[in-house]
């Protein structure tokens, strides 16, 4: 499932540098087949199928399907491919079982989940620039032309190299610029320095305790936990 995850989000990325071509019609009906196979795995697997049904994931991998199928109708929808990243960070469920075999992962869970959110946030807004200007902006080409817009504009570098053209750009650029104000210092903030970290209580057992804890919020008892003193 991961690896699938990984095919359909890198094949948008990698597709938009590749001149439209028989092959890429067929490998995207594949891609599609997938999908319908998959989901129709999770709607008989599910206990309620309705619900199933109702939920944003089955949704939008109906879009992912239909963009793939009839790309000249909605071609538009292909970027909600990159949104699998969300369902791979989801599957990070996965974390359960790397924190009880990895002691690296139980010590660093908190950044690489940070680091995860961030990828996802920088691939999704990408992805979203790159539908939204292509054909309409000859600054914006390829998916990294979008990614390095994103990059420069999230992180309020904004060299002006490239800028998005037409009032949806100037709303989408308005958008991400908050974003980074927000979100994106947020993140970057929590890989470098992160607010939980990994020691154990003595007492209670509680694994994960604010940086600058001098108590275990659950028993009281005092934990010595190793910080700069600032």
């Amino acid at each position: 499932m991961i690896a699938f995850d990984l095919t359909l989000i890198f094949s948008f990325i990698v597709l938009t540098f590749v001149p439209a071509a028989d092959w890429v019609f067929w490998f995207n009906s594949l891609l599609a087949g997938l999908i319908t196979l998959e989901l129709m795995g999770r709607i008989v697997a599910a206990r309620e199928r309705v619900r199933c049904l109702m939920q944003l994931d089955t949704f939008i991998d109906l879009l992912i399907v239909i963009s793939l199928t009839v790309p000249a109708i909605v071609g538009s929808f292909a970027f909600l491919r990159v949104f699998r990243a969300v369902h791979l960070f989801e599957v990070v469920g996965l974390g359960h079982a790397l924190r009880i075999r990895s002691h690296w992962f139980a010590e660093n869970e908190e950044v690489i989940r940070n680091g995860a959110q961030l990828l996802i946030f920088l691939l999704v807004t990408s992805a979203v620039v790159y539908e939204a200007q292509v054909g309409r902006n000859p600054s914006i080409a390829t998916f990294s032309d979008a990614l390095y817009f994103t990059v420069t504009t999230v992180t309020t570098t904004g060299f002006g190299d490239i800028t998005l053209v037409g009032e949806t750009g100037r709303l989408l650029s308005i958008a991400i610029m908050i974003a980074g104000i927000s979100l994106f210092v947020r993140l970057a903030q929590a890989i470098i320095r992160p607010t939980k970290i990994q020691h154990e209580c003595e007492r209670c057992g509680l694994s994960r305790h604010d940086a600058d804890a001098v108590h275990c919020k659950h028993c009281g008892n005092v934990v010595n936990i190793p910080s700069e003193g600032n």
